[in-house]
């Protein structure tokens, strides 16, 4: 019997709409340490469909297609929606990101839910919060350090 989910993936995942997913397959790749393992080209050349991996999540990604109806941050002017990278060194991760063309949202710092996290924004216009789990805290906890951090 098929399996409703392959093995490796999720039942959630994400998928991207950048205006050039070859060309963000290599920023990826040389940012966030991305690994493709699916290609499909279009009639006209550009991917139309990709899948990689980064760290163990496995993404899904096409270029724009605007007669599909698929737009991308860069066409739509932003984008409601980020990603979390969870890594051992985050901040080693965000100057990787820097220098592969990505631009600093916000610098790494340490965030009272126990995570260290800096936010970077990629050339294809998407938000990807780079993270580093600190500490493991209590639901509680979290709440107080908010109360306190935000009155």
């Amino acid at each position: 019997m098929v399996k409703t989910t392959p093995d490796g993936y999720t039942s959630v995942t994400p998928y991207l709409v950048v205006s050039d997913a070859a060309a963000a397959l290599v920023f990826y790749a040389k940012a966030f340490g991305a690994v493709e393992h699916l290609r499909l080209a279009g009639p006209d050349g550009a991917i139309a469909h990709c899948e990689f991996k980064i760290g163990n999540a496995i993404m899904m990604m096409g270029s724009e297609n605007l007669q599909m109806g698929f737009k991308s941050a860069t066409t739509l002017g932003d984008s409601p929606v980020s990603f979390m990278i969870y890594t051992p060194d985050c901040d080693a991760l965000h100057a990787r990101a820097l220098a592969a063309g990505a631009t600093e949202v916000a610098p790494p710092a340490d965030q009272f839910y126990g995570d260290r996290v800096g936010k970077v924004r990629c050339p294809f216009g998407v938000t990807w919060s780079l993270a580093t789990h600190k500490e493991d805290l209590a639901q509680d906890e979290i709440v107080a350090r908010m109360m306190k951090l935000y009155g």
